[in-house]
C-alpha cells in the first residue's frame, strides 16, 4: 500500500513496521536493565511534546514497574536552527530524589538540551539517571551527551512525524519523513 505524503513531506525515513519493531527491542533492554525495581523506584521522563508518541509507544511495551512524568523546554523557538539556549516551560512534579530516572527524548541533534536535562536531574540526586533516545543526528552533535538506549541514527535532515513537529504541524503523521527542505528554509 502506498502512503499518501503530505505536500511539505519529502519522503519516509522511517515507517510505522520498523518504528515498532525498534521501541518493542528498546521496551525489552530497559526492562532487563531494569527488572526488579518498584513502581515507585522508576520514573520515565518524557520531553515534550515531541516525546509524547515514543513515550506511550515505549511505556506500554515496558515489563516492569514504573510511573511516567514530563518535562516542557524550549529550545527552537519555531526556528531551523537551534540557539543552544534552554529554557525550562514546565517541571517534574515527581520528586526525583532516589528514584531511577530515564529521560525520554525524542531527537538528539545538538546535544544542548539533553546536556541541560543531565545537569537540571543529576542535581537532584536520583538514585540513577539514563536516557532513552528515539533519533540521534550525530552530524549536527556540538556537544558530547551519554544515550543509553538509542532507536536510530539519521541524517541531517528536518524530520516530522510520530511526535516530531515543524511550526506544530506533522506529529502525528505514523512514520517518520524528511520534510521537504524549502519549507523550513523561508
Amino acid at each position: 500500500m502506498d502512503i499518501l505524503l503530505p505536500n511539505s513531506v519529502d519522503y519516509v525515513l522511517l515507517d510505522e513496521d520498523k518504528i515498532e519493531h525498534r521501541v518493542c527491542e528498546m521496551a525489552a533492554q530497559i526492562s532487563a536493565d531494569y527488572e526488579g525495581i518498584r513502581n515507585e523506584d522508576f520514573l520515565l521522563v518524557g520531553v515534550l511534546k515531541g516525546s509524547f508518541i515514543f513515550m506511550a509507544d515505549l511505556s506500554r511495551r515496558l515489563m516492569v514497574p514504573h510511573r511516567v512524568d514530563f518535562i516542557a523546554l524550549s529550545s527552537y523557538a519555531d526556528k531551523a536552527e537551534a540557539t543552544g539556549a534552554v529554557r525550562m516551560i514546565m517541571d517534574t512534579r515527581a520528586d526525583v530524589a532516589g528514584r531511577h530516572v530515564l529521560i525520554v527524548e525524542d531527537i538528539l541533534d545538538t546535544g544542548y538540551t539533553l546536556d541541560y536535562l543531565y545537569r537540571i536531574f543529576g542535581a537532584r540526586q536520583p538514585a540513577s539517571l539514563r536516557t532513552a533516545v528515539l533519533l540521534s543526528k550525530p552530524e549536527r552533535r556540538k556537544i558530547t551527551v551519554p544515550v543509553d538506549y538509542l532507536g536510530f541514527e539519521i541524517p541531517d535532515v528536518w524530520v516530522v512525524g510520530y511526535g516530531l513537529d515543524f511550526a506544530d504541524r506533522f506529529r502525528t503523521l505514523p512514520y517518520i519523513a524528511a520534510l521537504k527542505p524549502h519549507v523550513y528554509q523561508k
